[in-house]
């Protein structure tokens, strides 16, 4: 090596000191920290001298850890909202999770059941295999539906609740290339669909509702839907329109009947007692 680059060589090295604090001290003519007791500096061979250079001391380099996690931390939480802004999910479900989830005696099988798909989502995503949630009106479908949503979301899994109403007015109003909006509705790792059947059953909406279906059956990834229809009267549908959606549908997900006592007539008799509670006490 040229003599006048080892010297350049040298001089940076020598160059980069380490800050003195007040507690700092020198042990064999290199700076340690006065809190760890770990060294700020070192000696190094460098072109046949010894040159001392700087080190980072075990407080510094836990320091920059945690800063970096925090970073890391920041960015990731950054990055679940941008996943959640990114979803069509009503604002009233996406507080939903399994800690909100109200446990009672007549819907302790769905809690296990949306718990064991989230816990064990990867080995349903390798082999597509969804759920269709049904029943009647108000016991909670859409509501565990979104827990799978947002349970997954703060896993960082990208998911995407939608409803085929919300879908066919995108649509229709060209909001969006067609093309490209069920192109980013596939995309996302789990697609939830709430309220299946409460779309205009024309032919046009009909044959929109199996294109989303079909596309996403045929790239290979789970499908959620909630429906208030009856399981019975889809699989004995004589409509040709709907049995090829009915039967893409059951190819993908597995039925889960969700029944018991409508949770919206209890919060109607909670808030009509608690209103009159108030007026009459």
């Amino acid at each position: 090596m040229d003599s006048n680059i080892t010297k350049a060589v040298i001089k940076a090295a020598t160059a980069a000191k380490a800050d003195k604090n007040a507690e700092d001290y020198y042990k064999d003519g290199v700076l340690v920290c006065g809190k760890c007791h770990t060294n700020k500096e070192k000696k190094i061979q460098l072109a046949g001298e010894y040159v001392t250079v700087r080190c980072i001391c075990k407080c510094e380099s836990e320091e920059r850890e945690r800063i970096q996690k925090q970073k890391d931390y920041e960015e990731e939480m950054r990055r679940i909202e941008r996943l959640k802004v990114a979803s069509l999910m009503d604002a009233k479900l996406k507080s939903a999770t399994l800690k909100t989830f109200t446990q009672k005696e007549d819907n302790q099988k769905l809690y296990t059941i949306v718990k064991n798909y989230v816990d064990n989502f990867e080995t349903f995503y390798k082999s597509n295999r969804g759920l269709l949630f049904w029943g009647t009106v108000g016991t909670g479908k859409s509501y565990a539906a979104a827990c799978i949503a947002n349970e997954l979301l703060n896993r960082k899994t990208p998911v995407v609740m939608t409803s085929f109403v919300k879908v066919l007015q995108v649509i229709q109003d060209n909001t969006e290339n067609e093309t490209e909006f069920v192109n980013r509705l596939c995309a996302a790792r789990l697609l939830i669909i709430d309220d299946l059947g409460t779309e205009r059953n024309t032919d046009y909406a009909l044959e929109k509702v199996y294109n989303v279906i079909d596309s996403r059956y045929r790239t290979g990834k789970p499908l959620i839907l909630t429906t208030n229809l009856n399981l019975q009267d889809m699989q004995m549908t004589q409509d040709i329109r709907y049995q090829r959606i009915y039967d893409r549908i059951f190819e993908m997900c597995h039925p889960v009947m969700v029944n018991g006592t409508s949770w919206r007539i209890n919060q109607a008799k909670e808030r009509f007692n608690e209103t009159k509670r108030l007026l009459e006490s």
